[in-house]
């Protein structure tokens, strides 16, 4: 390959990753720009779980052989096979050497420094390819995994110049990686209150939104409970806001706890004292089932008095639900009448008949329904 057609190849990477949305999204961009660029028929991405002494396949690209899938659940093998990576490696980067990739054939190493290793090489002939490069991956000073790419038998073996080439792809590769986690740290942060380690407000906007968009696209049930944590100024206001803070964290844990009976549920802290389950497939009553759970653990609560908990379900008789506003004004009407009645079990909208009073109060007029006594929290979701 010419110097302008590797350059051109590594510019196309490189803007591969930078276009990712996400990990996933990244990591098969590298895989792919690798093979293109190399000339290849398959690529993988592997990480390094140095906890685990593994290295973790997490996409496969190109002609996959039998069993082996696109972003596999458990593709993994010991670090030991690649103690390049671990060992030699190593020091030759202390000693402020470069990482530099290796070939291996179907009959043993072909270039590089890289020692025979019979589960490797039988990996190569079993999958009917017939050499292979592998680039390790440094990311922070440290060895963060590999990209390897290989070719089928009958094809040009890799040479010493694909190795240094696929050295320079996996510098490449280890600087979108870095950039992807940073936007990662970014996104989370955006989406993540900094005191329980909950969702935030933001998180709950956005996946309300498309839980409501796939109820009705698909009539999949979504739920929201809505809490009011009980006492919180009293607690800030006697024993001062450090050790409300411990409270609030403590309640973030119930409701984290509360929150995972209810398979893929977001528990989110709104902001102040106020807290939410949003659930998209589980049944009415087993969301209502979770909130009677997390009302039984607050009333617990050291320094705490409860929690007032509301529900709204698209399972319950609660009318047309065409918006995420109006989930959220249901479930926020639940919750305002059970701080209202000081229930010690979640009111739920819609259970009491064809006038229920809480379904009453969310559909009233604004200027109806008193809400100027009431802490909003509905934000972008305005009328």
């Amino acid at each position: 390959m010419g110097e302008d057609r590797r350059l051109a190849a590594v510019v196309a990477l490189a803007q591969g990753m930078a276009a990712a949305h996400g990990p996933r999204e990244a990591w098969r961009a590298a895989a792919v720009g690798g093979c293109r660029a190399l000339g290849g028929s398959f690529a993988a991405l592997s990480v390094w779980e140095r906890e685990l002494g593994r290295l973790r396949v997490l996409v496969n690209v190109g002609a996959r052989a039998a069993g082996e899938e696109e972003f596999p659940a458990d593709e993994s093998y010991p670090v030991h096979q690649f103690a390049e990576i671990t060992e030699f490696l190593h020091e030759r980067w202390a000693g402020g050497g470069e990482p530099d990739a290796w070939v291996e054939t179907a009959e043993g190493p072909a270039a590089g420094r890289a020692g025979y290793v019979h589960q490797r090489v039988a990996a190569l002939r079993r999958r009917g390819r017939g050499c292979c490069v592998v680039a390790p991956i440094v990311l922070h000073g440290r060895a963060w995994g590999e990209l390897y790419v290989a070719r089928p038998v009958g094809e040009p073996v890799f040479g010493r110049a694909d190795a240094d080439f696929a050295t320079v792809l996996a510098s490449v590769v280890a600087a979108g990686i870095a950039q992807t986690e940073r936007l990662e740290e970014v996104r989370r942060l955006a989406y993540t209150d900094a005191l329980t380690g909950l969702a935030n407000r933001r998180a709950v906007d956005a996946h309300l939104d498309e839980a409501v968009e796939r109820h009705r696209r698909d009539g999949v049930t979504v739920s929201l409970v809505v809490c009011d944590l009980n006492g919180l100024k009293r607690v800030n206001d006697t024993h001062g806001h450090e050790v409300g803070d411990r409270l609030l964290e403590r309640f973030g844990s119930v409701l984290s706890l509360c929150g995972a009976m209810l398979p893929g549920a977001l528990a989110a802290r709104l902001g102040g004292d106020e807290f939410c389950l949003l659930a998209v497939g589980p049944p009415a009553d087993a969301v209502v089932g979770a909130a009677e759970e997390l009302c039984r653990r607050a009333a617990v609560l050291e320094l705490g008095d409860g929690v007032a908990c509301g529900v709204a379900s698209t399972g319950d008789p609660i009318g047309p639900v065409r918006s995420a506003r109006r989930l959220f004004r249901l479930a926020d009407a639940a919750q305002y009448r059970a701080k209202a009645d000081r229930a010690g079990h979640p009111v739920v909208a819609g259970r009491e008949g064809p006038d229920d009073p809480v379904v009453r109060l969310a559909d009233q007029p604004s200027g109806e329904r008193g809400d100027g006594e009431r802490r909003r929290f509905r934000g972008r979701h305005a009328p």
